[in-house]
């Protein structure tokens, strides 16, 4: 958004945004394949690039590692897009050594997963009755049957610490 700031003059926050393809109208562009030619930027890096993390997700994500979580990285991304988020994910210092950019986030297998697409995140819940499936409340979302709604990072941190000190728990992927 900083960049969108930038060339236009724009004021825009995460928390305008109420559904999954409704950047075009925010951004003030004529459908979906202008805004995504504008975040692509031509031959520049492309938006991905220079996104800045949700606050406080890489502190949490930081501890959850070394308190032995393993922190994998699932994606979906344009293939002009995926250097520029190899790129961001070292920039920001994303506390992970595995990534994944897959359309069907279903098919990789972990115990944890946190999304906040209202398409991923039945299909989590479906192919992984037995993992908690995290939905990160945002407002192109709904609530999903079998999903445990998270608002922000911290209580995204304290659902997985309560799971995992749970009788039985342990350390787990974090996805």
């Amino acid at each position: 958004m900083g960049r969108h700031a930038e060339e236009f003059g724009s004021s825009l926050d995460p928390s305008m945004v109420h559904g999954w393809d409704g950047l075009d109208r925010l951004g003030g562009f004529a459908d979906m394949d202008e805004f995504w030619r504008w975040f692509r930027n031509g031959d520049g890096a492309s938006c991905f690039r220079h996104l800045e993390p949700y606050p406080g997700a890489i502190e949490t994500l930081t501890r959850l590692a070394g308190a032995g979580y393993e922190i994998v990285v699932i994606t979906h991304k344009f293939d002009w897009a995926v250097a520029d988020t190899f790129a961001w994910l070292s920039d920001v210092g994303m506390p992970s050594r595995e990534v994944h950019i897959i359309e069907q986030k279903h098919r990789v297998d972990c115990d944890v997963y946190l999304d906040d697409s209202p398409f991923v995140l039945p299909q989590l819940v479906a192919h992984h009755p037995d993992a908690l499936v995290c939905r990160f409340v945002r407002g192109w979302n709904e609530p999903v049957s079998g999903a445990v709604d998270v608002v922000d990072w911290p209580a995204f941190e304290q659902t997985v610490m309560n799971r995992s000190h749970a009788p039985g728990g342990r350390p787990f992927s974090i996805r």
